[in-house]
């Protein structure tokens, strides 16, 4: 729990989040999921009274809302479009802010105009430091994504220079992130690994009798990976196993299938299994569908720096095979089965392991349940309080005055 000071002082965090992104359990998007797990986990620590929870949004978002943060609202512009970023890159090569994502999130930075002084939290917004540079608040960049990628060392020292932290998702992101920044910032850089709802997300009673089902969940684009699940099918051939793939493209159960997609639907035709395939599911059906499954396999190919779905499928007690990849490793420690995303045959050794053994599939998903357990939503802000409490500390002092009671400048 957050230590007060004398005074009780309040030191409100804002969420700002991507605009146009929706707070919403209506949506799958990673960033809200996390922000409203970590302000559920400041309720349960008790550390609301001092550290109020806040998220900064577009008004047109959806609705219902996550009642975890109070939502302060504001009206969006459009999103930069190609050309207009290309502009930005080539002034950002010259030293000059980027015009076009300054814009952006600009209505989101006037809307915290006025506002008690807080902390924060820029979720994947490396612009909103150098936004918020006239206003009283402590601006923290929180990284869930490698946002630095097209940053020169020193754009990201003029956007982070007002930064007080700047916080990743994964050990494996950081590192990534370091190597956009200057050395003066590889300090303000902390890891605050996500966390699940292990009371939302958890294990079935009992299994119906059927096949052994193995589960993709997420996104179908080819940085999740679910071809490589297919190609391991069909490398198996067995019978007695049935591949479910959960997923859209977008968030929209109904949209048309991408090139992508009607792609998986010819490998699942010719993989010899049996393949089911499920649209985009929002958050409040996703327990009831991963306590279907028999084994989780998050196959990403690109470094996924810290998936939710590796966390709820364990929560779930389910085996989850993964990608050694991204911050993966750091989330499934030895609760699960790790492998290499370029060699869909190391994937098909593992589910023929897990497809044999019983007592092994039981083992691997007590233990992944044990270790969601222990590192829940309120255990993640928990590693974010411990970060940010020095600055609240500051911010709740009185600055210190001279010998005729004015501030020191």
């Amino acid at each position: 729990m957050a230590a007060e000071d004398g005074d009780g002082h309040v030191v409100p965090i804002y969420h700002v989040i991507t605009p146009g992104d929706h707070f919403s359990p209506r949506t799958g998007s990673a960033v809200p999921t996390v922000v409203n797990g970590l302000a559920t986990g400041a309720a349960v620590a008790g550390d609301l009274g001092r550290l109020p929870q806040r998220v900064v949004l577009q008004a047109d978002t959806y609705r219902p809302r996550y009642l975890s943060a109070d939502p302060i609202e504001y009206a969006g512009v459009p999103g930069p479009g190609p050309r207009a970023r290309l502009v930005d890159a080539a002034l950002a090569r010259v030293g000059m802010p980027r015009r076009g994502s300054a814009a952006y999130f600009r209505p989101a930075a006037e809307s915290l105009r006025g506002r008690p002084d807080g902390i924060v939290l820029a979720h994947n917004a490396p612009i909103l430091p150098w936004l918020l540079r006239d206003q009283g608040h402590v601006p923290v960049l929180y990284a869930h994504n490698d946002v630095l990628r097209s940053y020169s060392r020193a754009e990201a020292s003029r956007a982070l220079g007002d930064a007080a932290l700047i916080v990743s998702v994964s050990d494996a992101l950081a590192g990534q992130l370091r190597e956009h920044l200057p050395r003066s910032l590889h300090e303000r850089v902390r890891t605050v690994l996500n966390g699940v709802d292990t009371a939302q997300f958890t294990p079935r009673e009992g299994r119906a009798p059927g096949p052994l089902r193995i589960m993709f969940l997420g996104r179908a684009i080819p940085e999740k990976g679910a071809d490589i699940l297919l190609e391991a099918a069909g490398l198996l051939g067995r019978a007695d196993l049935e591949y479910v793939i959960v997923g859209s493209h977008g968030f929209d159960s109904r949209a048309d299938l991408s090139p992508y997609e009607r792609r998986l639907r010819e490998l699942a035709g010719r993989s010899g299994s049996r393949v089911l395939f499920e649209p985009f599911v929002d958050r409040e059906h996703l327990p009831a569908l991963l306590r279907r499954a028999d084994v989780l396999v998050v196959p990403s190919r690109w470094p996924d720096p810290c998936p939710l779905t590796v966390g709820e499928g364990m929560a779930t007690g389910v085996p989850v095979v993964a990608a050694r990849s991204g911050g993966i490793p750091e989330l499934l420690g030895d609760a699960g089965v790790l492998f290499d995303p370029a060699r869909p045959a190391e994937l098909a050794e593992a589910l023929a392991r897990l497809a044999e053994d019983p007592e092994l599939r039981g083992r691997l998903g007590a233990a992944a349940r044990a270790r969601a357990v222990e590192r829940d939503w309120t255990w993640s802000w928990r590693r974010l309080e411990a970060e940010v409490h020095e600055i609240a500390d500051r911010m709740g002092r009185p600055a210190p005055t001279g010998p005729a009671g004015r501030a020191h400048p």
